[in-house]
């Protein structure tokens, strides 16, 4: 059974729309459990009843027209119930309900199984025999594993079906909806520009075809690059090769014959999919077919087929080098977003930023919200290559997509974007206030920062130093290590920007969700492998550049600070010291007028948590990322979209952690900060205030709204707010129990849009 399932999921993953996945699936379980009816029935959201799609031995007419709702028949039984019903006569079960058309009186034994997907009944699996028995345990374990493997592909090919192709691209369905995880908030409404990386031919998008014929002229002179390079190949290898597999050049040189895969690119082009797109389609329809074959020399044809597309594709590309089109209103999707695509779309048009990929705390999504750009990640469903060129709206209050909205939603979101302006507009008269509770009680606001322009939102926002300067993002925007000096000239900046406010620098961060291109770092769990100060250490001359460069950028200023990240013994801590000491000194003998910085840990993993008097007794501050120390609390891997709604910072363990941290630095009497997200949330701040953080560092976008709220209370309100929060123990009622208290206080929350219908 193993085998047909990893059979039958393969061939689905390469079917090319719902109707074909759901007509395979059927047709291979009725053929592989030897049963007289496969059928699938699946929840249509127009009229919240489940439609029977697809079936082998119902009535074909009855397909489309039968539709359940989730309390009718057995099927709506599996719906309710959601887990396998197995009944040896479906008659004479209370639910059963008799549906003339599709003949299934004929059928006694029956087997429905849920398709779930992200807790949702997607539809339902049914097998049904006229032998009045009851399917074996092998039977359902069968079925129960097949739906679960099947569930997303499902999901996916439901939701690309929806949008259509370039063709059909007249026939505009609206309001289509795909969720994701917000990654930053706010409201875009723009027009989607794909980025696909070269030679993929997975992610191409679908555009129209601005010249028809030039498409097709491109793909021919493509096609005559590939053909000239395959013979040339097989010149070359003529001597060493026996003649049957000389043949194989022969093959793959009529594969590209008019007659055959050329011709049909050339056909879906004239219907108006630009070249890329039209191989990508063609291509992917070949390898499905080639990939349901029996004969394994055939299935094998699937990679040609794959690799021949792939050399094409290449020289399409480098004969058209992706020119992408940015409207004023551009939001970027891509499969997986990283810093360096931030920098492809001009600031002024770049409104929004979609990542198929990634959670919301991967390092692309906490550079967009220091960027103040709404975004949503983790998107797995969302149909990459249908959407290039058409309108979104994206929400990054609750991670929802909507593809060619109508114009009761467009106005909808209009609306909340005109409140966010209002409510920018209304901030903007407090920027130089101070951070000051109403009975007085000051707290200091400090920004997270990574590249060069965020100093000038930070100062415009009223940001009073720098609590973590990420000082990766050079790195990871350039192709080899920078230079002591250039390293040193992007640090100036920040000092000399911030002076005479301190700067809290931390050492190179990578390993984890940061890599850099020219310093791969393969691991199989890299956020438990090599990252952070583990790397550093073990390369002391990257450290001990970076440091000096530090030393250097701060001459004149004294408002440096160090940091050092992913700390987890007392070890670390002092060989990172020796080495900091040693710079100091060189620079000093070099003649520099450098004095040593304070230097600080950051507390990430559970081990530290447990070492914080240790640690405060050998650094001059102690600062919290609570990011990586929620994530390794919770054992949820921040950038896994599977489990994004497990990843919450107001978790009693997480809660517990950071108030103990606080205590603990404060018996030492270090300072303590936080620069985690936690921080940048109004009910976050209000919490770590009360437990005693002695500096809240967050991304610039919010401190505007932190700030409002930490004056909009007095010390004892958030005392009191923390006291009941500890005492709870489920992070969705702390939640519901913050918001509460901050509406009371008149501390706006995100706008909710009145969606229509």
């Amino acid at each position: 059974m193993l085998d047909v399932l990893r059979k039958i999921v393969q061939e689905v993953s390469v079917a090319p729309d719902l109707e074909s996945v759901l007509n395979l699936i059927v047709r291979r379980i009725q053929r592989s459990m030897k049963t007289e009816v496969c059928s699938t029935y699946l929840f249509d959201p127009s009229d919240q009843r489940y439609v029977l799609m697809a079936s082998e031995g119902l009535n074909q007419e009855a397909i489309g027209s039968v539709r359940l709702s989730a309390s009718e028949g057995l099927v709506g039984l599996v719906v309710a119930r959601a887990e396998p019903i197995n009944l040896e006569n479906a008659a004479d079960h209370p639910a059963f309900k008799y549906v003339e058309s599709t003949g299934e009186e004929r059928f006694s034994s029956f087997l429905g199984v849920p398709i779930i997907h992200h807790r949702d009944v997607l539809g339902v699996l049914v097998v049904q025999q006229k032998e009045t028995r009851r399917f074996d345990e092998s039977e359902e374990a069968f079925l129960v594993t097949l739906s679960a493997q099947l569930a997303g592909a499902i999901a996916h090919a439901e939701a690309t079906g929806s949008l259509g192709s370039v063709a059909e691209q007249e026939k505009k369905a609206v309001d289509l909806r795909f969720e994701g995880v917000a990654g930053s908030s706010g409201v875009a409404i723009g027009s989607a520009t794909v980025i696909a990386p070269p030679a993929d031919l997975a992610s191409v998008p679908d555009k129209v075809a601005k010249d028809i014929q030039k498409e097709i002229a491109s793909f021919q002179e493509a096609l005559k690059l590939v053909r000239r390079d395959i013979k040339v190949v097989g010149r070359s290898l003529a001597q060493r090769l026996r003649s049957e597999e000389q043949a194989l050049f022969d093959v793959y040189l009529r594969m590209l014959d008019d007659n055959a895969l050329a011709g049909e690119v050339v056909a879906t082009i004239e219907k108006g999919n630009w070249a890329q797109g039209a191989l990508r389609e063609v291509v992917a329809e070949h390898v499905r077919q080639f990939s349901m074959m029996d004969d394994p020399y055939l299935r094998e044809r699937a990679t040609d087929i794959k690799d021949l597309g792939r050399r094409v594709l290449a020289y399409l590309q480098e004969a058209a080098p992706a020119s992408l089109e940015f409207t004023n209103e551009t939001i970027l999707v891509a499969d997986e977003l990283t810093p360096a695509m931030l920098g492809e779309v001009p600031s002024e048009k770049l409104v929004g930023l979609v990542s198929v990929h990634g959670s919301s705390n991967s390092h692309a999504a906490i550079l967009a919200r220091s960027m103040g750009i709404p975004t949503i990640m983790g998107a797995v469903d969302l149909p990459l290559t249908r959407i290039d060129g058409r309108e979104l709206i994206l929400d990054g209050y609750s991670g929802r997509i909507y593809v060619q909205p109508g114009e009761d939603l467009l106005n909808a979101y209009r609306d909340i974007v005109k409140g966010e302006q209002e409510q920018a507009a209304e901030l903007e008269g407090i920027k130089d206030l101070p951070a000051e509770t109403s009975d007085g009680y000051r707290m200091p606001l400090w920004v997270n920062t990574g590249l060069i322009a965020d100093v000038a939102r930070s100062l415009d926002r009223g940001a009073e130093g720098i609590g973590l300067y990420r000082t990766e993002v050079p790195f990871m925007i350039r192709e080899f290590f920078p230079s002591e000096h250039e390293q040193a000239q992007t640090y100036r900046k920040q000092l000399e920007a911030f002076h005479p406010r301190p700067v809290t620098m931390r050492t190179l961060d990578i390993g984890g969700d940061k890599a850099l291109p020219y310093f791969p770092i393969e691991e199989e769990n890299p956020f438990l492998g090599w990252r952070g100060i583990r790397v550093t250490l073990d390369h002391p001359e990257i450290f001990l550049v970076q440091v000096r460069a530090m030393l250097k950028a701060g001459e004149g200023f004294d408002n440096l600070r160090i940091m050092l990240p992913m700390v987890t013994s007392v070890r670390e801590v002092e060989e990172a010291n020796r080495q900091i000491d040693r710079a100091v000194r060189e620079l000093q003998e070099e003649g520099l007028d450098i004095k040593r910085p304070m230097v600080g840990v950051m507390v990430e993993v559970p081990a530290a948590v447990y070492q914080v008097r240790r640690f405060a007794r050998r650094v001059d501050f102690i600062s919290v990322g609570s990011n990586d120390l929620t994530q390794y609390l919770l054992a949820v891997d921040r950038n896994n979209p599977r489990v994004a709604d497990l990843y919450v910072s107001y978790h009693p363990a997480v809660l517990k952690a950071l108030e103990y941290i606080a205590r603990e630095a404060h018996k030492e009497n270090a300072t303590v900060s936080i620069c985690g997200e936690v921080a940048s949330e109004p009910g976050g701040a209000l919490l770590l205030m009360a437990m005693g953080y002695d500096v809240l560092s967050m991304n610039a976008t919010n401190l505007p709204k932190v700030k409002s709220a930490i004056r909009s209370v007095s010390k004892v309100d958030a005392d009191q707010l923390l006291k009941e929060v500890m005492a709870m123990d489920d992070a969705d009622r702390i939640q519901l129990l913050i918001n509460e208290r901050l509406e009371k206080l008149g501390i706006a929350l995100p706008a909710q849009p009145v969606i229509p219908g």
